[in-house]
């Protein structure tokens, strides 16, 4: 259903894969990668976001380089070695083009993100808040001492984490989530019970995607998005 693009970011260049409603426009959704890279479960995300009458963008944040589903090292050293400036400015340069694309009919944009991809969604929206409306990160967020100015974000936040998750446990994102109401951000994460990390994963990479879930939550995640960007 997509394409690649190119976009500007920040006196460069920067690639994409763009996914358009049936119609051709739609309200703008950035999608944000998991750890494996801009692979076949992302642009299937973005397809069906773009299926939900929403104009996708999935930038490539390793510029290129992909981990195989079975290549768990490859995937944690990409993610390790990605340059957070970097990956910050990509995104920018994606709520850019999203913002100024013809096809986009509306006045912010949302970010979904997955895993790595939900981590970084919280970032782009402390760093995009005159931009970014409505953010659905999914098993992922910032945590440790190298966390963005939540106090700056303008977008409202709708999360879904999962109960069985080494990588984000339920207990941080309860903390997150209370500091996110402290300095008056509009967040909900919902942690669902029974969940394993990846459970929206196409891929199944880690055996642990659930149909019966995903069939409740994505109707009510493109419904938000819609309720809030038109």
């Amino acid at each position: 259903m997509g394409s690649m693009v190119e976009f500007a970011s920040n006196g460069s260049t920067a690639r994409g894969y763009l996914a358009a409603p049936a119609g051709g426009s739609g309200p703008g959704v950035i999608v944000v990668q998991e750890w494996w890279g801009l692979d076949s479960g992302i642009k299937e995300m973005a397809d069906r976001l773009a299926a939900a009458g929403f104009l996708a963008l999935a930038p490539d944040l390793y510029h290129g380089e992909l981990a195989g589903h079975t290549e768990m090292d490859k995937a944690g050293e990409l993610m390790t070695n990605l340059p957070i400036d970097r990956a910050a400015r990509d995104m920018s340069g994606a709520v850019d083009f999203l913002a100024g694309h013809d096809d986009t009919t509306s006045d912010g944009v949302g970010v979904m993100g997955f895993c790595m991809g939900g981590m970084l969604s919280f970032i782009l929206a402390a760093e995009r808040p005159d931009a970014v409306s409505a953010v659905v990160p999914f098993y992922g967020f910032p945590t440790g001492d190298d966390q963005p100015d939540y106090s700056t974000i303008t977008a409202v936040i709708r999360g879904h984490m999962a109960e069985h998750d080494d990588f984000f446990p339920p207990a941080a994102a309860a903390e997150l989530e209370a500091e996110l109401r402290r300095v008056g951000v509009d967040a909900t994460l919902t942690v669902h019970p029974g969940s394993g990390h990846a459970f929206m994963a196409p891929h199944n990479a880690l055996g642990t995607q659930d149909q019966d879930l995903y069939d409740q939550i994505w109707p009510q995640a493109t419904a938000f998005l819609h309720e809030q960007l038109g």
